[in-house]
């Protein structure tokens, strides 16, 4: 069983990453964190590992994708409400994210997203029920 997720993503410019994630409420735990990396906390189960790019080529042989030009993944967030939905990408907007999107309503779901300084793409979205079969 897994208890909790991390998902490690390159950064061009650590401080900013981390300024921009605590701008959206999100904290930082020091414990998993130096100068090469930052452990932002999403919620008790999920954290996102921010590394500098020569911290994040220790972990593979892998050219790191040009967020700018091509999706490398898509992250979805979770909220308990619209409201909480709007706000977060609000937040983010203001941080200096920025969206390619209006927000949609499909009924059972609403959703909206945002990209982050490095151009990782966060969906943010409301379940208000579950899809009919």
């Amino acid at each position: 069983m897994v208890h909790q997720v991390y998902l490690t993503l390159p950064v061009a410019d650590l401080a900013k990453s981390v300024a921009f994630f605590k701008a959206l409420g999100f904290p930082q735990d020091p414990r998993f964190s130096d100068e090469t990396a930052a452990c932002i906390v999403i919620s008790e189960a999920v954290c996102v590992m921010l590394g500098t790019h020569e911290k994040f080529k220790t972990f593979t042989p892998k050219a790191i994708c040009d967020t700018h030009q091509a999706v490398e993944v898509l992250i979805s967030l979770s909220c308990g409400s619209r409201e909480e939905v709007d706000a977060l990408v609000a937040k983010a907007l203001a941080a200096g994210g920025t969206t390619y999107d209006q927000p949609e309503d499909f009924g059972f779901m609403y959703t909206h997203s945002f990209v982050d300084l490095d151009g990782h793409g966060w969906g943010v979205l409301h379940m208000v029920q579950e899809p009919a079969p």
